[in-house]
């Protein structure tokens, strides 16, 4: 089934490539959302032998959305943080990655089906078009292994005081990350 359905995933991606793009110039672009907030990822942490250290486990519910894109080829990576997941973000988020993306060059941005992902949001972009994942392959989006990342590292065992702390904290975590240009390219890349 598996097999299936990447065979039609890559049927798609040729089609939607424009006649006039040379395959060579395409760069493959995956993106995704992911909450991040105060109810956040605990994890197992280095301690001296025979002590037993605590973490804050958080019950508030304040949170914030990040927009986030990697291109494993470059190890290029593109984010914004948000409030709230919409369309109008979507489309500044797609704006990032047109901008980002090489003069000459074709973006093909991967995404899942999210009713924020309109196929209509790249035709006002001539350098980029939206391909869905098929349904519920979460596992194809290489983009899941940076949330996993940045929750089981940079901000795991963190207690944020607000909503500012909250988008303080993970824009570093990213701005680390998306430093780190060889461990985008071998975290994000299959083969």
């Amino acid at each position: 089934m598996l097999k299936k359905r990447l065979k039609k995933f890559l049927i798609e991606s040729i089609i939607i490539i424009p006649g006039h793009v040379a395959l060579d110039t395409v760069d493959v672009w995956f993106q995704d959302e992911a909450r991040f907030g105060q109810q956040n990822t605990t994890t197992r942490v280095w301690a001296q032998k025979g002590s037993r250290p605590s973490v804050v486990r958080q019950q508030q519910f304040i949170s914030t959305h990040i927009y986030g894109a990697v291109c494993p080829a470059t190890g290029q990576t593109e984010a914004s943080i948000s409030p709230i997941l919409s369309t109008d973000m979507m489309e500044k988020h797609l704006q990032q990655i047109s901008n980002a993306t090489q003069v000459g060059r074709y973006a093909i941005v991967v995404m899942d089906c999210a009713s924020w992902h309109s196929n209509k949001l790249s035709d006002r972009f001539n350098n980029l078009a939206i391909m869905h994942l098929p349904p519920y392959s979460p596992e194809l989006n290489p983009i899941e292994q940076v949330w996993a990342h940045l929750r089981g590292s940079d901000l795991a065992n963190f207690a944020f005081k607000n909503y500012e702390h909250i988008v303080d904290q993970v824009s570093r975590a990213w701005n680390k990350f998306r430093h780190q240009v060889d461990f985008v390219k071998s975290l994000c890349k299959r083969g």
